[in-house]
């Protein structure tokens, strides 16, 4: 497909299925996750 990991975060993926779940790798990768819990990091 050629696809960027940009298109992946950007495209609608249905409910629950495994797109959805690449889009949210996708969106981790990038950092723009917002659905996911991630921990305050020790300084």
């Amino acid at each position: 497909m050629g696809a960027a990991i940009r298109d992946l975060t950007d495209a609608i993926h249905p409910h629950p299925t495994l797109s959805e779940t690449l889009g949210a790798a996708a969106e981790v990768q990038l950092g723009t996750a917002t659905d996911l819990y991630r921990p305050k990091r020790k300084k």
